[in-house]
């Protein structure tokens, strides 16, 4: 009996994709107890899984490597080992694909890959962020089909919904620690995916149905879009007005209730809040919906690596420079602060922007080496030193990690344009810095 198996942790446990979502997870269910092995294509990544080597930031090498060594993580390229797993969770990319449509290809492979070894007493988990009805009108007919007189889920397979709510580089939230919502296809699947996630996070929410799971993480996310979008455009009003967004914000936020700070930012990165918002309008086009406030937070959201480029334009007017063949230093190219991620990285526009117009430009970023843009030219990130900070003409913060002193920055730079307010306590030196 499955139950009984989840309960003694003597399950075996399965995840497809160990990127940022599938391995932090696949470790967690391991060090709970489970005996976990790990999916992926990609066999340079399980080479380096069975070194004990995470390329993933959350999951170090020290809590890895004994988990691989132990064997009671492994980790494997052969969908094969299905047939063995009591439990299996999808976690792989659900990327756009051309006009901003949902691409369902990496759904569709696991679960054909599942659906040949699938057998009774089996949980299948869909953990990747997608539209409401992937789960039952792509991942269940899938299924069926393999078994369409012998397996019925929710009495002899069991099948759901559980949206990844994992934000990179967040040491306080942590799989373990981080609500899950699930949603069965039954109230037997259900039960039975609770009665899992039961065993290694602190707390589970159940809902009625997998649609409304997977509106759930939508709703999550197409939520910060629209309100960093919203606080972006204040962003560019407060400029024509000649107001500081940032002291704005900071002001708004002492009132204890009816207000949740957002801030601006040269644009929006990740894998999730720029692209989970077109899932949304998408599946809602097809009852005859267009998500037009969506739509323009996703509108403002996509203008702000041009607005920057203004700002740098601008910032050299003054010094009398113009922007073509202008050295500029960008510092930090990551999405987010004190991480190493650059999926839909609003830095890679500003770049290409700059480029477009001839300027030059250098990066420092320590927590992401190298480059490579649009499949061409590599480039290095460059040590942070005061010779190289005074030879650019404007420095631009598109990453506030905290690594930098940023103090000891604008005593060296020339000028600086600052996108996320990294320099806000920096006492000297304000005339050298260009807000957005």
């Amino acid at each position: 009996m499955i139950l009984e198996k989840m309960e003694t942790r003597t399950a075996r446990s399965g995840v497809i994709g160990l990127g940022y979502v599938g391995l932090p997870l696949a470790v967690a269910i391991a060090r709970a107890g489970f005996r976990v092995t790990g999916i992926d294509i990609c066999s340079e990544k399980i080479e380096r899984l069975k070194q004990g080597i995470s390329d993933v930031p959350d999951v170090t090498n020290a809590v890895l490597a004994p988990l691989i060594a132990s064997e009671q993580l492994q980790v494997t390229t052969d969908f094969s080992v299905l047939r063995e797993l009591d439990t299996v969770n999808i976690c792989v990319p659900t990327p756009l694909g051309e006009n901003r449509t949902p691409d369902m290809q990496f759904i569709i492979a696991a679960v054909q890959q599942i659906a040949q070894y699938l057998h009774p007493e089996q949980l299948i988990i869909l953990e990747s962020t997608t539209y409401p009805g992937t789960t039952e009108e792509v991942v269940l007919p899938e299924l069926s089909a393999q078994f369409p007189d012998t397996l019925q889920v929710g009495r002899d397979f069991y099948l759901a919904y559980s949206p990844e709510r994992i934000e990179p580089g967040n040491s306080t939230h942590s799989v373990t620690n981080t609500p899950k919502i699930i949603g069965g296809v039954t109230p037997q699947c259900t039960h039975v995916a609770k009665t899992f996630y039961a065993q290694f996070i602190s707390k589970t929410h159940t809902v009625s149905s997998p649609r409304t799971a997977e509106m759930v993480k939508l709703l999550e996310n197409t939520f910060r879009s629209v309100n960093i979008g919203l606080i972006n455009e204040v962003a560019l009003i407060c400029d024509r007005m000649d107001l500081d967004v940032w002291e704005i914000i900071d002001a708004a936020a002492t009132k204890p209730f009816g207000f949740m700070p957002f801030y601006p930012g040269p644009g929006l990165g990740g894998h999730c809040i720029p692209i989970d918002p077109h899932y949304l309008s998408w599946k809602a086009q097809m009852y005859q919906y267009h998500a037009r406030f969506i739509e323009l937070a996703t509108e403002i959201n996509s203008e702000m690596p041009k607005y920057v480029l203004d700002k740098i334009i601008h910032a050299l007017n003054l010094q009398r420079k113009p922007l073509n063949g202008a050295k500029l230093l960008i510092l930090g190219i990551a999405y987010k602060k004190d991480i190493g991620d650059i999926r839909e990285s609003p830095a890679l526009e500003v770049i290409r922007l700059i480029l477009d117009k001839k300027a030059e430009f250098l990066y420092h970023d320590p927590y992401i080496k190298d480059l490579s843009l649009d499949d061409t030219e590599i480039y290095h990130s460059e040590p942070l030193t005061a010779a190289l900070v005074e030879s650019v003409d404007c420095v631009v913060i598109l990453t506030d990690h905290t690594a930098i002193d940023y103090n000891w920055l604008v005593t060296h730079a020339q000028l600086i344009v600052d996108t996320r307010n990294a320099t806000r306590s920096v006492k000297k030196g304000q005339e050298k810095i260009i807000k957005i």
